[in-house]
């Protein structure tokens, strides 16, 4: 039998990854954090427990690796959901909304998240990572931000403090209102939101 070539090995690395991440959100999410061992995610991908050091240096920078990759998939998907649009304001909202729409769905998972943030490694600089920011800076520069640099870590800002404001245990805030708070911040018509988990509610013109 021939070996296998590079872009075949490659694809197939990148799959056992995607299923490790995978696995690493649902796992968090039925157990905790502090619940979940290496060994069980490896269990659950399905992949040789060696693999995962291949890949990670640990259970914290798997974890937030697959938290952002939770987050940018969502995101595009919010940005490109139909009905398609090139007005940077509603693609604003949508981005808005998808990051406040994971916190209501999947507390468990952004207090882990958030919790991990503040300890000493803080953002873990990972492709997933990366891959949020640019679509969280992309919608600024559609949005028509004159000043992107500026504009775009206080859009991170005020959305993780937001995402905060929901979890704080015994003291969260609403949604709504702090939904309400960012579009107005933003300038953004209320008629574009998409209720997290509802249809997008567009009013007509």
């Amino acid at each position: 039998m021939s070996p296998r070539s590079a872009s075949v090995n490659e694809e197939l690395r990148r799959r056992s990854r995607e299923r490790l991440l995978q696995a690493t959100v649902d796992l968090v999410e039925e157990r905790g954090f502090d619940g979940t061992t290496l060994a069980d995610i490896a269990d659950r991908a399905g992949a040789a427990r060696g693999l995962v050091s291949y890949y990670f240096p640990g259970k914290r920078q798997m974890f937030q690796s697959a938290v952002h990759r939770l987050m940018h998939r969502t995101l595009q998907a919010a940005l490109e959901r139909e009905p398609r649009t090139d007005d940077g304001h509603e693609l604003l909202a949508r981005a808005i909304d998808a990051v406040l729409g994971l916190t209501v769905h999947h507390p468990v998972l952004m207090r882990a998240h958030m919790a991990g943030i503040l300890q000493a490694e803080g953002f873990v600089q990972c492709s997933e990572q990366q891959r949020l920011a640019e679509l969280l800076r992309e919608t600024m520069v559609r949005y028509g931000s004159d000043d992107v640099d500026h504009d775009y870590p206080l859009l991170r800002a005020l959305m993780m403090g937001a995402v905060f404001a929901i979890l704080l245990p015994g003291a969260g805030m609403p949604l709504v209102s702090l939904r309400d708070e960012l579009f107005q911040r933003f300038g953004l018509d209320p008629a574009y939101h998409a209720p997290p988990g509802g249809e997008p509610a567009r009013r007509s013109v």
